[in-house]
């Protein structure tokens, strides 16, 4: 369970409180807690199956939660025998597929929400919203006639026309190719954040969820295991899930030295954590947490060498058989089998109990 501030903040914009999720007899959902502030991006990941997308459709009011509460602001959205229709939530929201009306223009289909509005300020909003995703004379275009990021940017712009107090987007770069992706994930972070709509988004990709979100949640069989900044979310993993998914990883056996010290065949570590003198756990590492020093006493054989393009990765096995990872510049010259010489980065490192490692997926 993530814990969770008092409802009585100010800046609090989304809240969830235990909400569990059922599709027949079958718990998606299982009692997720968090809370989005008001002007952020959340993003919610996990493998396929872990529960998000449905967890974004209750929100949507798509999905009915067979326990605790959705409250935005002050108002309930879902609760106990408690469940408003969708179309009343007040919110906006991207598909996969986008969801375009073909027969319909762009001005048309960005328009077609705000059919409560007068003419004119229909016309200066649709205007204002295509400006903002720099397809203003793109209006009378139709869907076929566009890129598939500029279709993107089309339901961006539908779902934001009418002013959402929450906009929720499923996986909104999957039908992109990976170059497309990446540049779209920073153009689409500078762009909700100029609007200041508070948006909460599922993917299954971790590059997109570290380039969009402030916060980021990892799920796993229908819960949350961890709700974080990114930074956080990647330095100080609470899980070895959460370690492994979020990005290529080793772990270094340890012993407990007490003092916020445990001991590695690399040498001791610190750690933020108290592991108590001669406690089993593991270390994790990072590739650019083991250095390559031809000068340290630590040896390790080099096992393999992958070209990433801008740098090397090395995988190097220790003589007690652990395995790690590194980085190394393009002009390091390694023969495989040879003894190289490694040792850790200095600085505190996350380290965990020995037992969690059944925990890995």
């Amino acid at each position: 369970m993530v814990d969770m501030p008092s409802l009585q903040s100010s800046a609090m914009q989304l809240t969830l409180e235990q909400v569990s999720v059922r599709l027949g007899s079958a718990l998606i959902v299982d009692a997720v807690s968090f809370t989005l502030n008001r002007g952020d991006i959340g993003v919610l990941m996990g493998p396929s199956g872990c529960g998000k997308t449905t967890l974004i459709r209750a929100i949507a009011g798509l999905e009915s939660v067979a326990q605790g509460r959705i409250v935005l602001h002050d108002t309930l959205l879902s609760g106990p025998a408690h469940h408003m229709p969708p179309g009343q939530r007040g919110l906006g929201m991207v598909f996969q597929d986008y969801a375009l009306f073909p027969h319909l223009s762009v001005a048309n289909n960005v328009g077609f929400g705000l059919n409560h509005w007068s003419a004119s300020a229909r016309r200066a909003r649709v205007q204002e919203v295509l400006t903002q995703v720099q397809l203003e004379d793109f209006a009378q275009r139709m869907p076929h006639q566009l890129s598939g990021g500029q279709q993107q940017r089309v339901a961006l712009a539908r779902a934001l026309a009418p002013q959402p107090e929450l906009l929720l987007m499923d996986e909104p770069f999957s039908n992109l190719d990976r170059s497309l992706r990446e540049s779209l994930s920073i153009e689409l972070r500078d762009l909700l954040k100029a609007a200041g709509t508070t948006v909460l988004i599922v993917t299954h990709d971790l590059d997109e969820a570290f380039a969009l979100g402030d916060r980021v949640g990892v799920m796993a069989g229908g819960r949350l295991l961890q709700w974080d900044e990114p930074r956080t979310l990647y330095q100080r993993p609470r899980s070895v899930f959460v370690a492994e998914f979020t990005g290529r990883s080793a772990w270094l056996q340890a012993s407990g030295l007490g003092q916020g010290r445990v001991s590695t065949a690399l040498g001791e570590v610190q750690t933020p954590d108290e592991h108590p003198v001669g406690q089993a756990c593991q270390v994790l590492l990072r590739a650019d947490d083991v250095l390559i020093d031809a000068q340290s006493p630590h040896r390790a054989e080099l096992v393999q060498q992958v070209f990433r393009g801008h740098h090397q990765v090395l995988t190097l096995r220790l003589s007690d058989g652990q395995s790690l990872i590194a980085h190394a510049p393009l002009n390091s010259s390694h023969a495989l089998g040879q003894a190289v010489g490694l040792r850790l980065r200095e600085a505190p490192m996350t380290v965990l109990p020995a037992a969690n490692s059944a925990q890995a997926a």
